[in-house]
């Protein structure tokens, strides 16, 4: 089979690869489409935190069930499926308690594991897939990892609440995460959504997709616009970018009594403000990746139809141009590229 390796700065490979073996509680799958994220962006550049060069991509994978072990019940061969990428051990304090997200020996499909999905097959547990509903096309089915990120990240930020209704949200990057988490957080009901990019075509991009107002990252006075635009301080803000200016610049917005909620895979660490962080009982909220409900809730956001399938899929290429695929991404000018390795013919 054919199997692409991240194996260089900014460069992939495809190479010759033995199919995997089916292993007992494991379906043998054959990609459809499998999208470039942020993380495999970090990854590429040797910016990634946890995920070194070389290394396997794809996580956000769409497939077709080609063969299924005796003993795994629910799928059968031509079933449609997505992937839920981390791989928990299922015996830590963590997965016990149902936040498998945060496994202390977790494992990741497509980043550092020993398989990925921009492969044409791969192997994988019964237990970290999820059926893909009939209607939907391969492109809006790729979107359901990607938007489970920040259907996790706005549960986050409920407190105990059903939804953030009645709450002001601030969003900041309109990149892919930032664009997803705006349309989450107008599921949840928000109040008002301000985001903010350095980019003017990525906060048009933005209001077309239902920001209330988008203002420019590079203003020397954001944290005073953004307030000014909410008329009040943020309840709730998405970092989406987790650099040192935006946690400062969330804190800030944030202040007093908010909550901000890192969304974006930092590139090195931070410092924050620590005395006001105690004294105006902020709140400062990691987001990791997802659980099975979050994967539910992005099938039903989808399957609503308030996610503009278009205005996200932007770019999508052949197998054998999985090398521009990702000098595309990198141009920053894509929302999200998918990789097409076969069709469901």
């Amino acid at each position: 089979m054919k199997q692409l390796i991240a194996t260089a700065f900014k460069e992939v490979t495809l190479v010759e690869a033995e199919t995997p073996s089916l292993k007992q509680g494991e379906v043998l799958a054959q990609t459809l489409v499998a999208g470039v994220c942020g993380s495999d962006l970090h990854a590429v550049q040797n910016l990634h935190p946890f995920v070194p060069l070389p290394y396997k991509p794809g996580h956000e994978v769409v497939g077709i069930i080609r063969e299924v072990a005796p003993d795994v019940m629910g799928f059968k061969v031509g079933d449609r499926i997505t992937v839920e990428p981390d791989l928990p051990c299922w015996n830590c304090k963590p997965c016990k308690n149902g936040n498998e997200n945060l496994c202390e020996n977790m494992q990741f499909f497509g980043c550092g594991y020993p398989q990925g999905g921009m492969s044409e097959f791969w192997t994988l547990s019964a237990k970290r897939l999820h059926l893909v509903p009939s209607d939907f096309s391969d492109e809006q089915a790729s979107l359901i990892e990607p938007l489970s990120t920040p259907i996790h990240a706005n549960k986050l930020a409920f407190l105990g609440n059903k939804d953030l209704s009645g709450k002001s949200v601030v969003i900041l990057g309109c990149g892919t995460i930032g664009l997803l988490t705006l349309v989450a957080a107008k599921y949840f009901n928000a109040k008002k959504i301000v985001m903010t990019d350095l980019i003017e075509a990525k906060r048009a991009r933005a209001l077309r997709l239902g920001a209330d107002a988008v203002l420019d990252a590079g203003s020397s006075t954001i944290v005073n616009d953004v307030r000014t635009e909410l008329g009040e301080s943020a309840d709730v803000v998405f970092d989406c970018v987790a650099l040192q200016p935006t946690v400062n610049q969330a804190v800030h917005m944030a202040d007093k009594g908010g909550i901000v909620v890192i969304v974006g895979v930092p590139e090195k660490e931070v410092t924050i403000p620590l005395p006001i962080i105690q004294d105006h009982q902020i709140r400062i909220q990691g987001s990791a990746t997802y659980l099975p409900a979050d994967y539910k809730d992005s099938i039903a956001l989808l399957a609503s139809g308030a996610l503009k399938i278009d205005e996200f899929v932007t770019a999508v290429f052949p197998m054998e141009k999985s090398q521009e695929a990702f000098d595309s991404a990198l141009l920053g000018d894509q929302v999200k590229v998918l990789i097409r390795f076969s069709s469901a013919d």
